[in-house]
């Protein structure tokens, strides 16, 4: 049985997950793995965003639902935990023209762990003490709707005087992804029916100087196909008033939505107004959520309760059904 790594922690942050329309520079190990483990992380890509910084990505497992978390490794050394939710991350403290090998391992909600495939090289470019100059920004930048889940930016190329490492795009102000200083197209994906969305796209060179923002690009994806709708709320939400010490609170407990990932932050609602955040750690349980909430009135009175989660494309799910509960003496 393999060890148990140690849990680093990861800030969670926005959002939507974007795959490039590129293929893979390598291609991963096809040796067979033992019995009921994760399948090895497929079409593990790494492009360079400085001369100290680089993104990896990769395919999403197969068997998505069953993935607990990847596992970034860089030279065989594991350095980096991300949450299920997302198959993309940047790697920062690397040396300037140095050669890398990255690879990825999934691991399972049994601590399963894959095999890593065959490891992805990378050298970062030289950095160049001299350049202080940003990139200018992207003239342009379009987006389309490829459906009710993806969309695709293209924008016109910055330029530099040492040349270009990167595109950093953002959804709505959150970095979201890197690609190649090559490239002026990528695919967004993971995104939620019928919903609005605004990009931006700044270029970066080898001395880590980001250009301005190009100008925002806002895409509507299309309609979920009828009963195709991916599950986006809490559900069977509960509300028990006790009291403890003399003082009363509300007990809330629900069921995770079934959004495609963990979902790590909700929003808790009293007769409409917001009433508290609830943010789980790594380490926490993601298939239901639970927070007590102390109450200031201590006569009679009647609450109706509400939650939202933050999906893992960044944006907020709709509201439960509110739920009333009587408390106070």
């Amino acid at each position: 049985m393999r060890p148990t790594p140690t849990l680093a922690a990861l800030s969670t942050t926005a959002a939507c997950l974007v795959a490039l329309t590129a293929t893979s520079c390598s291609s991963d190990s096809g040796a067979a793995e033992p019995p009921d483990t994760p399948a090895v992380p497929t079409g593990v890509t790494v492009y360079t965003s400085s001369s100290t910084s680089a993104h990896v990505m990769w395919n999403r497992s197969a068997a998505a639902e069953e993935i607990r978390r990847y596992e970034v490794y860089r030279n065989g050394t594991k350095i980096q935990n991300v949450p299920a939710a997302k198959h993309m991350v940047d790697i920062t403290g690397l040396k300037p023209s140095t050669s890398y090998t990255f690879s990825v391992r999934a691991r399972d909600a049994d601590g399963k762990v894959s095999g890593a495939g065959k490891a992805t090289p990378v050298t970062t470019p030289s950095a160049d003490s001299d350049d202080s100059k940003p990139p200018t920004r992207p003239a342009t930048l379009k987006a389309r709707a490829d459906g009710p889940r993806s969309a695709t930016l293209t924008w016109t190329k910055a330029e530099d005087n040492k040349g270009i490492t990167s595109y950093d795009i953002f959804q709505e102000g959150t970095k979201i992804h890197s690609v190649g200083g090559t490239k002026t197209t990528a695919s967004v994906t993971t995104l939620r029916p019928g919903t609005r969305y605004t990009f931006t796209v700044k270029a970066r060179d080898a001395a880590d100087n980001s250009g301005p923002d190009s100008p925002p690009a806002t895409v509507t994806t299309e309609p979920a196909p009828e009963g195709k709708a991916r599950a986006e709320l809490p559900t069977d939400l509960q509300a028990t008033a006790k009291k403890e010490a003399g003082a009363w609170s509300l007990d809330l407990v629900w069921n995770a939505p079934k959004a495609g990932g963990d979902i790590t932050e909700y929003e808790v609602y009293l007769n409409g107004k917001f009433g508290s955040k609830l943010v789980l750690g790594e380490s926490a349980p993601k298939e239901t959520g639970r927070i007590n909430l102390p109450l200031e009135k201590q006569e009679k009175a009647t609450y109706a309760v509400k939650v939202r989660a933050k999906l893992p494309d960044g944006k907020w799910g709709p509201f439960t059904k509110e739920v009333e509960v009587t408390a106070g003496s």
